[in-house]
């Protein structure tokens, strides 16, 4: 019974960070593009800073690991996931990384990098 009122308690406006990842993330045409595979989160602010996408070898993308600002998504309940504005081709020059110790996420200068490639303001 804890369980369903966790669940209630987490359709509102809070979700538990394991139900995030997981979801589904789509296009602006609303196909599915990938699936968040982690959330990195700001250990100061406590803000979620960014969603890690992985795409199973859609699109041709491989199974590498794409970091996104988290201010370029938005949650869709029509979709029951994410949605973006990143187009394809955005997505095929994106920066990204095949293991975790392909990205130094304490790299300031790369993720301003990342965050200018998306077109997002740096919070």
């Amino acid at each position: 019974m804890q369980s369903q009122e966790l669940d209630k308690r987490e359709t509102g406006n809070l979700i538990g960070s394991d139900k995030v990842e997981g979801t589904a993330v789509y296009g602006a045409d609303d196909s599915k593009i990938g699936s968040i595979e982690r959330v990195m989160i700001d250990k100061i602010s406590g803000r979620i800073s960014y969603a890690v996408l992985g795409f199973g070898g859609f699109l041709g993308l491989g199974n590498d690991h794409y970091p996104l600002p988290w201010q370029s998504l938005k949650y869709d309940t029509r979709l029951g996931g994410y949605r973006t504005g990143v187009t394809e081709n955005q997505l095929r020059s994106a920066p990204k990384y095949h293991d975790d110790s392909d990205w130094n996420w304490s790299d300031t200068a790369r993720n301003r990098a990342l965050d200018d490639y998306y077109g997002v303001p740096v919070v």
